[in-house]
């Protein structure tokens, strides 16, 4: 990275004394609220992002709080898939309205405005990360209570974007037992500190297998780090998700709002005392 300053802070993550993340907030849609906005995200992909965060809003939903996600994962979208979703998106003029799974939770993804489901997304890395801030300043979100963002891997384009639009609540960090993690989380923490947003929560995917039959655990991928990286990263809860295949068919059929999420509990308290970030309007 060069030393040189450009001054064009909408493409540089540095956190210099110049900066002032206010500017860079977007404001809702005038017919939208927000009261709470939660990023979902992770240093590396294939680590259980979208399940994670389907799982957080079905737990939300069910303990009666008004609950929407914004899928920002513009070329990889599976939220509306897991939730059984197939309707596309309605709008008016200047205005999307997000649709809404069976159990009352609104969506907002891609996949719910290609004319089919399988169309590629072949779009360069300013215009997905438009279309990621446009999900949160053009959609009528109808008075939510908790917003969880289903952010794409890595540290690039849309995810500052989101970080730098979005007035965040706080993040939960996504990962799974492998030696590499560290480095994962690190990388993620540290996007989150640069840019001044909390890390509510630490999610370790995949952590072990219950065996049915004689109920032992067994961890698959090496032993659990979670509580140790929660610790070392100053994290305030963390949880363990088991690798379950009723929760991947539950998903695939579009049945996710069925799959039991207590394991997430801790995780969610965490969430539930972040502070609120009111409809932020101009």
């Amino acid at each position: 990275m060069s030393s040189e300053c450009t001054h064009d802070c909408s493409s540089c993550a540095s956190n210099c004394a110049s900066r002032d993340k206010k500017s860079f907030i977007k404001p809702l849609h005038e017919g939208a609220k927000v009261r709470k906005a939660i990023a979902v995200a992770s240093g590396k992909g294939g680590v259980g992002k979208s399940l994670v965060t389907s799982l957080l809003a079905v737990r939300a939903n069910r303990l009666g709080y008004r609950t929407a996600i914004l899928d920002a994962d513009i070329t990889g979208p599976s939220i509306p898939k897991s939730f059984g979703v197939s309707e596309r998106a309605t709008g008016a003029e200047n205005a999307i309205f997000p649709v809404e799974s069976k159990e009352g939770i609104q969506i907002m993804s891609m996949n719910c405005l290609l004319e089919k489901d399988e169309d590629p997304v072949v779009w360069r890395g300013a215009l997905i990360a438009g279309a990621a801030t446009q999900f949160w300043t053009d959609v009528v979100w109808d008075d939510v209570d908790i917003m969880f963002i289903d952010m794409p891997p890595g540290t690039g384009d849309v995810p500052l974007s989101v970080f730098q639009s979005i007035p965040l609540s706080g993040i939960v960090v996504v990962t799974t037992p492998q030696d590499l993690v560290e480095m994962i989380v690190k990388k993620a923490v540290n996007m989150a500190g640069i840019l001044n947003v909390p890390v509510l929560g630490l999610v370790e995917n995949m952590s072990y297998f219950e065996c049915p039959d004689c109920k032992k655990k067994h961890e698959i991928f090496g032993a659990s780090k979670a509580a140790e990286l929660a610790k070392n990263f100053s994290v305030p809860a963390f949880a363990k998700m088991p690798i379950d295949p009723e929760i991947a068919r539950l998903a695939d059929g579009g049945k996710i709002a069925e799959a039991d999420t207590k394991p997430l509990e801790a995780v969610f308290k965490a969430i539930e005392g972040a502070k609120e970030i009111g409809d932020f309007k101009e």
